[in-house]
């Protein structure tokens, strides 16, 4: 490919997440094709930089930038949408880029900036329970000249309907992938050192950034209810850890309950654990779900997002009602005291995480969409 197309990313924060992680693979397989220039509106998230292989080229300008954040202003949008002229493409993701998507949208025209596609990928706590009337109408006046809007759930593509009014002609719903064959091997025993499975016990076992939106504090609460013979295990890092800690100690879990902070390469450890579990408030289209089916574990959550359809038929009865720590308790308990059963569900999701969420099918599809928007059936092709 003789042309090294010039992308910019606007998201709110590059901090490791869902979406952060299917950004870097993305960048990572378009190679020497593409370079690329990333706005984060919080210059110090940035910690999903490491996911981006060393050979990419892409750069984070930070305050030498436009802001992302601030009051809006038509004097921001201009300085913004100057920013955004000789790029071939403006990639957008979820509210913290919504300016950014503003002011494309007033100067597309005016200033004959490349077509900018919008990713939406889930909310902040602030709209766990109902989306903000304000937020909503300034989303449908942004994304109005959006060349397509994106996301992995059929929950989000309805609120993109029905919230947002967006045209069903550029609205694209792309599950997102994993290298499912990567969770085939046999998980290393000391992948969470120090924590190791002790014998005679079961783990309940989640990924998570220690956030509100997460709600551990209800895992935690639903592990203790589950039995004595279960222990938990948190893999993640965020603000909540103090609180975390303490409520761990309120209840006397601190033999049962382990923190183990990030750790790469889940297909290393998600094996470890008995049962996957999640209580977030908010979720869309998990990629720790997709991880924990691929290494044929059964899952014990709240029905949130996509979490329900996204899990085999089997494995449904123990998606329980949003924040009912009780029904949580008692598919964990049900789940830990039959192996025969765990391991019926386990291979299940596995069988259903190789048919549905296949990486190299997701990065066609991005491929796709990416090289209709530059015009290039070459970048389109690539796989």
């Amino acid at each position: 490919m003789s042309k090294k197309f010039k992308i910019l990313h606007l998201h709110g924060s590059f901090d490791r997440g869902g979406k952060e992680v299917r950004c870097a693979k993305l960048m990572n397989d378009f190679g020497e094709e593409a370079a690329h220039v990333i706005l984060s509106a919080d210059n110090d998230a940035i910690s999903a930089r490491e996911l981006i292989d060393k050979n990419i080229k892409v750069s984070f300008p930070g305050d030498a930038a436009p802001a992302l954040h601030g009051m809006p202003s038509m004097g921001r949008y201009v300085r913004l949408a100057e920013y955004m002229r000789g790029f071939d493409l403006i990639l957008s993701y979820n509210w913290g880029a919504m300016d950014g998507v503003m002011a494309h949208t007033l100067f597309q025209k005016s200033r004959h900036l490349p077509p900018l596609i919008h990713h939406e990928d889930g909310f902040n706590a602030d709209e766990i329970n109902r989306l903000k009337t304000k937020r909503n109408i300034f989303r449908a006046l942004a994304l109005s000249r959006a060349y397509a809007l994106i996301m992995p759930s059929e929950t989000l593509v309805h609120i993109a309907k029905n919230k947002w009014h967006q045209n069903d002609s550029k609205i694209r719903k792309i599950t997102n992938g994993i290298d499912v064959d990567a969770f085939e091997k046999l998980a290393k025993a000391d992948a969470l050192s120090p924590w190791r499975a002790q014998k005679g016990r079961v783990t309940v076992g989640t990924v998570a950034g220690l956030r509100g939106v997460k709600n551990l504090g209800a895992l935690v609460d639903a592990v203790h209810r589950a039995g004595d013979n279960i222990d938990l295990v948190i893999v993640g890092e965020g603000p909540e850890r103090p609180a975390l800690e303490a409520k761990i100690a309120d209840m006397q879990m601190h033999g049962r309950v382990t923190l183990v902070g990030h750790k790469n390469n889940a297909n290393e450890y998600i094996g470890l654990f008995d049962i996957f579990a999640l209580s977030s408030l908010s979720e869309q289209a998990p990629i720790s779900l997709m991880e924990a089916m691929a290494a044929a574990v059964p899952v014990a959550s709240f029905d949130v997002g996509d979490v329900m359809p996204m899990v085999t038929q089997i494995n449904r009865e123990y998606i329980v009602p949003k924040q009912d720590v009780n029904a949580l308790a008692n598919a964990i308990k049900i789940l830990a005291g039959d192996a025969k059963l765990r391991k019926k569900l386990g291979d299940a999701n596995r069988a259903r995480a190789q048919a549905e969420f296949n990486l190299e099918k997701m990065i066609i599809r991005y491929r796709m969409i990416y090289g209709a928007a530059m015009k290039s059936s070459e970048f389109a092709r690539q796989v």
